[in-house]
């Protein structure tokens, strides 16, 4: 049987039934409402196999989707599949001895001296850390990122963007988790909730950010 090479009639004298399933239903509603989720769709066993007939094939079937329905804001999509690169708040000041290595400079971030970008102001943004890699408790410069820790993440001159409208990438959605990236600590990562307005250079969380976006 498992060969296929039996008599003609064997099939029909003992029986043996293959599996026979139904086509394919309508694909389901996105599971998430805002942003990348999956869909399903499946079929029925019409006939069940018997007596060494052909097992039945997958009946569930997925795919990746977007759904924008439970978005607040349609602009709110984007920022939330961000995630934040970071650095330690003490490379906030810029280092003019040698541009060369600037590391801002080093990763291609904006020049400090476009006059476009510094008419845009620096801003600060406070987030609530809600998962943390066991990376970041071993490096002191991310030592700040606990779980249920707020921290202070300042966006400088230099990483402003203006294909995001003057903004720092990942900077994430209020009430929302977004993801976080320690650029010199690659196994350092995890989720943040955005706890606050964007805060002028001025404010008490950006006299001493604890980080700075890249």
């Amino acid at each position: 049987m498992k060969l296929g090479d039996c008599c003609p009639d064997f099939r029909e004298t003992c029986g043996v039934l293959d599996c026979v399933v139904s086509g394919w239903g309508e694909w389901s509603e996105c599971d998430n409402e805002c942003g990348s989720g999956s869909m399903m769709r499946s079929r029925r066993v019409v006939q069940a196999p018997a007596r060494g007939g052909k097992h039945c094939p997958t009946l569930v079937q997925r795919r990746a989707c977007q759904s924008h329905h439970g978005c607040t804001e349609e602009s709110d999509i984007p920022l939330r599949e961000e995630s934040a690169m970071i650095l330690p708040g003490s490379l906030s000041i810029s280092r003019h001895s040698d541009e060369s290595v600037d590391i801002r400079k080093n990763l291609r971030l904006r020049n400090p001296d476009d006059p476009e970008s510094n008419s845009h102001r620096e801003y600060c943004v406070q987030y609530e850390v809600t998962k943390v890699s066991k990376a970041c408790h071993t490096d002191s410069d991310y030592k700040a990122l606990r779980e249920g820790a707020t921290v202070c993440v300042m966006c400088e001159t230099a990483a402003l963007r203006r294909d995001l409208k003057w903004r720092c990438g990942g900077h994430g959605v209020s009430g929302h988790a977004t993801r976080f990236y320690a650029l010199v600590a690659p196994h350092c990562h995890g989720k943040w909730i955005r706890a606050s307005n964007n805060a002028d250079k001025n404010s008490g969380c950006c006299l001493k950010p604890d980080f700075i976006f890249v």
